[in-house]
């Protein structure tokens, strides 16, 4: 039993997906679920039974989703009031509005459904989230939404005479609202409003049997006022010390253990023992994992008070290598480098052999990380050295993706020289044309590309107002894909002309899909919905 059941411990996911979060109150359907400064939950959703401390059952979870259902329903809680308890007592004591009263767009048979689940007898509800289910998926298939689940007791007990009333609110009294097996208990008119007794057929006149009838009826409605009044303040009393925990709560507790945990485990372990997190410092641990609990003050174990706060010490991680500036390496030969990387706590290792127009053959000509970079002690850097000026065969790359090809020619060692035009038979960052594009060359000729920016850009036409038939043809005309998605009413657009368009203006290329919003004419009035009586 969950017993917490809200909009906000109600996640839906991207997929559409609902899941319930927050298990802190929750208990086993075996468990004492009402002791003594036990959470009671959120007051705007919980269960009669509930507010009042009984023993609860499944049926408390459905009363909390009849809440939820009636909140998304009518955009707000059946009961609200400036503090918890009362909002607490108007789950006990009133009948919540229709939610067609609020919103009469909702389906008739959706409102049963909520205000099904909404019973203040948890037997009157749904037995279980299947049955809730089950009615729920029968009412959007067009079913009856009763079938297969007992309907709600019809039979309703009356307490009409002085003995009754008097039995009724000694019951109440010691239970707190104790709901009979068999029904609802309804407590019986106050004064001016009382149900007649049988006159009696004996020896008296009829007038003086409706004198001592009356004055019956009056010690009744004093009697049954007194009671009532009796049992409201009782359960205001009880209601109010479950919500504030009681008064004989310990003033003292010891501190749990909390190493090695996060801090929101940490945190919960401590609020459960009735302390409170305190100051959270780092500090780097080589035997701690990141995000763990080093240390805690006061320590496992000591007494503190109620209420007092644990501060913790939480592992950053290991103690980060110290980093250094990694040199400048060309020009210099293989043995300067290597001795030059060792001085300095970083390793390395042989690249390629590469042309370099610039760089003399044997000496170093490139890096695998640039100089002037900061990276940790140990961190092995790579060198390239030059085999110096070298006549090389020239690649074609029309038609490669221009990072490959300029990589390629510039190891070839060429130099290359890029320009992009349109083009809307090539890819965006294509080769279209490279010159020379074969032969021999020599190491730091240049190499032209012509690399394509793909499709020219085009503006697309303002076709509000047009006849669908005719937006589609002309968007068709300048290259782009037309989606009718969505008629909408609209006064001021003819039924069949386009109301919208997502896309217009500059920036957009051939082939881009244009999404119209089309009008079906004015919107029909709709029908009025008598009012629930």
């Amino acid at each position: 039993i969950h017993r917490d059941i809200k909009p906000h411990n109600i996640m839906v996911q991207p997929d559409g997906n609902a899941k319930v979060m927050d298990f802190g109150i929750a208990r086993a359907g075996n468990s004492n679920m009402t002791q003594t400064g036990s959470v009671l939950g959120t007051a705007y959703y919980v269960s009669p039974e509930q507010a009042q401390g009984k023993p609860l059952t499944q049926a408390t979870d459905i009363y909390s989703l009849g809440i939820v259902l009636y909140e998304a329903a009518t955009g707000r809680v059946p009961f609200d009031a400036p503090d918890a308890v009362s909002v607490a007592l108007k789950q006990v004591n009133e009948q919540p509005l229709p939610p067609r009263r609020i919103n009469p767009d909702i389906d008739p048979a959706f409102e049963a459904i909520i205000l099904r689940a909404l019973q203040k007898n948890p037997v009157e509800r749904y037995a279980t989230a299947d049955q809730m289910r089950t009615a729920l998926n029968n009412y959007l298939a067009g079913r009856p939404i009763n079938a297969g689940v007992p309907e709600p007791a019809a039979a309703t007990r009356v307490i009409g005479a002085v003995g009754g009333a008097a039995a009724a609110g000694a019951g109440a009294a010691a239970g707190i609202g104790r709901i009979p097996a068999n029904g609802t208990a309804v407590m019986p008119p106050l004064a001016g409003s009382q149900q007649p007794l049988t006159l009696s057929s004996s020896n008296r006149s009829r007038r003086d049997a409706q004198k001592e009838q009356a004055a019956k009826n009056k010690r009744t409605a004093i009697i049954v006022g007194a009671i009532a009044v009796l049992l409201v303040l009782i359960a205001a009393l009880l209601i109010y010390l479950n919500v504030q925990g009681g008064s004989a709560e310990p003033t003292t507790v010891k501190v749990p253990s909390v190493i090695g945990a996060t801090e929101t485990e940490a945190e919960r372990a401590l609020l459960a023992s009735k302390l409170k997190l305190g100051e959270v410092t780092l500090a780097a641990s080589d035997t701690v994992a990141e995000g763990r609990v080093i240390s805690q003050d006061p320590k496992e174990g000591e007494t503190v008070e109620v209420d007092s706060k644990v501060n913790l010490t939480i592992s950053s991680g290991k103690e980060p290598p110290k980093q250094v500036e990694v040199p400048p390496l060309r020009n210099l030969t293989p043995a300067a480098a290597e001795e030059l990387l060792t001085s300095l706590n970083l390793k390395y290792s042989l690249g390629e052999s590469k042309n370099d127009p610039e760089i003399a053959e044997g000496l170093i000509c490139g890096q695998s990380v640039a100089a002037g970079t900061k990276v940790d002690e140990g961190t092995v850097i790579k060198y390239d050295v030059s085999k110096g000026k070298e006549s090389t065969s020239i690649t074609d790359y029309t038609g490669s993706d221009i990072s490959e090809a300029e990589a390629a020619l510039r190891n070839a060692g060429f130099e290359v020289s890029i320009t992009e035009e349109y083009s809307s038979s090539v890819a965006a960052d294509v080769v279209i044309r490279q010159t020379p594009s074969s032969g021999a060359g020599k190491s730091g000729d240049t190499i032209a590309l012509v690399v394509s920016k793909g499709p020219e850009p085009v503006s697309v036409p303002d076709v509000s107002g047009y006849s669908y038939e005719n937006a589609k043809s002309t968007l068709e005309s300048y290259g782009f894909e037309v989606i009718r998605v969505l008629d909408v009413n609209s006064d001021d657009v003819p039924s069949g002309h386009v109301v919208s368009q997502d896309k217009k203006g500059d920036g957009y290329k051939k082939g881009e899909r244009v999404t119209l919003t089309v009008s079906k004419g004015p919107a029909t009035p709709p029908a009025t919905t008598p009012p629930i009586p």
